[in-house]
This record gives structure tokens, sequence and C-alpha cells, in this order.
């Protein structure tokens, strides 16, 4: 396996972005993601918006942002004869997910390639449309939420589960830190703005009734990753090929963003020198329903 990049300058150097944010993956990173990410970190996310998923005859499943097609296994399981069409903008990505879906008998699955919203499928035409991990701010989101509604029939479910707010919470307190101890108002201010990024459970549900939905409901699951220090987490699957990107991308540094991070990561190794770093991930899922 290719050794992970040690510096925090590193953790999105391989990979091009999408209109909508999302890492174009190559196919190292693919099957790293499917390997260490998806078992570790989206499973989280996952195993929530399969619990919330309305079960039904004849689901037709649009999977948004699929990468590498994670929770298909669950997806075949809880609707037995769904037919899954997911899109995603990371060619290398969808080729593992179809190799995976062809090796699962009770799944029919169709993964296409996609880069900017709208996408090119029919309106009204899914029972149900899932997004795992999109992006935190919810202008990032308003498109996403607009392509569910389009894509739904009538009564059809939108399930969206991404991190809340109060996520990476120890990130952002060492970050802080960092202004404070240098007195750097600029990354002061972007991370007031960034804890903020994230929403509540009230402004969530208020996103999807705005978008449409009905009979809106957001559950909240508190959760923890554990590392063995700053290298560890730096270096991290995890973290750099979903958490930093994300973070980064929130804080929106440009010329404090590697020195403020590198900071972090010594702090993380200080800190917690000899015990494991326990980094917070608010797991939320929201749903609704696309009424007539």
């Amino acid at each position: 396996m290719t050794a992970h990049p040690s510096s925090p300058h590193h953790v999105e150097a391989r990979s091009a972005h999408s209109p909508g944010g999302r890492a174009h993956l190559g196919p190292a990173e693919a099957a790293i993601f499917e390997t260490f990410v998806v078992p570790r970190y989206l499973s989280l996310f996952g195993e929530l918006a399969l619990e919330m998923i309305a079960e039904g005859d004849d689901a037709q499943v649009v999977h948004m942002h699929c990468r590498t097609g994670y929770p298909d296994r669950g997806l075949a399981i809880r609707l037995p004869g769904a037919y899954v069409v997911g899109v995603d903008a990371s060619p290398a990505a969808l080729e593992l997910a179809r190799a995976k879906a062809a090796t699962m008998p009770g799944l029919v699955a169709d993964y296409r390639l996609f880069e900017e919203l709208p996408t090119p499928l029919p309106e009204a035409a899914f029972s149900h449309a899932l997004t795992l991990h999109p992006p935190a701010s919810a202008e990032d989101r308003g498109p996403l939420l607009t392509e569910s509604a389009r894509l739904l029939a009538p009564h059809g479910q939108v399930l969206l589960a991404m991190p809340m707010r109060g996520s990476f919470q120890e990130i952002f307190d060492l970050l802080r830190e960092y202004a404070l101890k240098y007195d750097d108002t600029g990354v002061a201010a972007a991370v007031e703005q960034a804890v903020l990024v994230w929403p509540t459970v009230e402004t969530l549900s208020e996103e999807l009734g705005n978008a449409g939905f009905d009979y809106v409901d957001v559950s909240l699951r508190p959760s923890t990753l554990r590392f063995q220090g700053g290298r560890d987490f730096f270096e991290d699957p995890v973290a750099r090929l979903a958490i930093l990107p994300e973070l980064r991308s929130t804080l929106s540094l440009e010329e404090s963003a590697d020195k403020s991070l590198a900071y972090v990561r010594e702090a993380i190794d200080k800190y917690w020198g000899g015990r494991s770093f326990e980094l917070t991930v608010n797991v939320g899922c929201a749903t609704g329903r696309r009424l007539p």
C-alpha cells in the first residue's frame, strides 16, 4: 500500500474536486476509502440511515455521492429486490462500487458518473434518496436537497446522514489555542464561523422543510473516533479522505492552514501522549417525505 503523507499540507494534494466539493478519488484512494474509511467512519452514518429507512416493495433508490457504494449490502438486506442508482463524480470509486455489486446476488445496482447538479436522472422516479456525509454548509447542501426532491416520487423518502454541530470539537479547541498563542485573529474568526457551519437538529429540520419535505425527523447519535496521536490522526485515511478536507473547506484558511494544523498535530501528541486521542463525532440522520 502507498505510504500516507505525513504532513497536513498533503491532506488533499492528490485529489481534485468536483463542483460539489467531493474529492475525485484515484484508484488507490478508492481502495483505501473502501477498506478503511467505510468500516471505521462512514458506517457510523450508514448504520443510522439504514435504521431510519422506510421499508417497502419495489424500492427505487438514488444514492447521491455514493463513493464506493456503501451501504450497498445494507440496502439489499433492508429493501429486498430494490434497484439502486448510485451517482458520484469519481470514476475510480464508481468502478469499485460496480465490482462489489457484481458479487451481491441480491443487489441490482447501476452506478453512474456525474459532475454537477442537477443529474440527468428522470424526475419523480425514486422511492428513496440517500446521501451519506454531504457537505457541511447549508449553502452547499441546498442544491443536493433540491435535486433529491426532484428525483423522489410522491411519498418518497429522503435520508441525509452527516456530522452535526459539536463534531470535531477537539480540533477546533486546539485551533483556538493556536490562535490565542500566536495572536492570529484570522484563525480565531475562521474557527468561530466554522463551528457554526455544521447543523443542529433544528436547523437541519428547517432545511428539509424549506426543500419541500414533510414529516421531517432528525436523529442524533454521539460517537467518538480514537487515534494513537497526532501523527496517527493526520495520516489516518479517515482524516485524510473525509474529515480534514471538510475542515479545511469550512475553515477557509489559506496562508495559516498548514501552520495551524501542524500546531494541532503537535498539540495532540503533547496533551494525549501515551493515551488515545478521542475525536467527537455527533452522527445525525435527517429524514423527510415528499408529499404530492
